[in-house]
């Protein structure tokens, strides 16, 4: 996968305080079509044994059937501290090393982070869709941001993430009474279709297939680096 350059990585706090609000205004929304998409890709960070590098997996498989079609995993070194707010400084080019050695067409990726509902609006999927030019969401276990009214205890139950007085994201419960899922958009998709889109890859667990396949892979070669 072919991924032009964006920004350099190497910046202080405040300079990537300052690139996420620089960044946040290039970031679009489009309404989402199934019709559209063939290949849906997971990525997730897993942090190395020597606690100096990161482990990226970018899983992708089938939209239709879920199935595995490509997955890459490779370790890429540390070069931003854990700092929240600023996790995709610390992610992101992990994700994009990994994500330019795909070589199935990826029509949408979800991240294990934040999309918009960031305190500056650019989390994790957001930096890494505009980075890929791909539509990107981001599915996090736990919030960051906003407030919300508890969803439903049935699949596909939501309820809106408001921060500031917006919407900027999804509470999705993606199993019958199970905890919900934070999905918010990262770049080039809806809130509409950041549900529909998670939704449609979820089966039995919590997390989307793509999404909880990059988790195991990332875990895998982890625990095959430390033995």
């Amino acid at each position: 996968m072919k991924i032009p350059a964006l920004h350099s990585w190497n910046v202080s706090l405040s300079g990537a305080a300052e690139l996420q609000e620089e960044l946040r205004e290039r970031v679009r929304f489009r309404t989402f079509s199934r019709s559209r998409v063939r290949y849906v890709a997971g990525a997730d960070i897993a942090l190395g044994p020597a606690r100096d590098e990161l482990i990226a997996a970018v899983v992708v498989v089938d939209f239709r059937s879920l199935e595995v079609v490509e997955t890459r995993v490779l370790s890429h070194p540390l070069v931003f501290p854990y700092v929240p707010g600023y996790l995709s400084f610390r992610e992101a080019p992990a994700v994009i090393a990994c994500l330019r050695r795909a070589r199935t067409p990826i029509d949408a990726l979800l991240c294990d982070g934040q999309g918009i509902a960031h305190p500056r609006g650019l989390g994790l999927a957001s930096h890494v869709g505009l980075w890929a030019g791909i539509p990107t969401v981001g599915c996090a276990k736990s919030r960051l941001v906003g407030h919300f009214v508890e969803p439903g205890r049935r699949r596909g139950s939501v309820s809106s993430l408001v921060y500031e007085g917006e919407r900027v994201g999804s509470v999705l419960r993606t199993r019958d009474n199970v905890k919900p899922l934070f999905v918010s958009p990262g770049h080039l998709i809806d809130h509409e279709g950041s549900v529909q889109l998670v939704l449609a890859c979820s089966t039995r667990y919590r997390l989307p297939e793509p999404a909880r396949l990059a988790h195991m892979a990332a875990g895998e070669e982890k625990r095959r680096r430390a033995a």
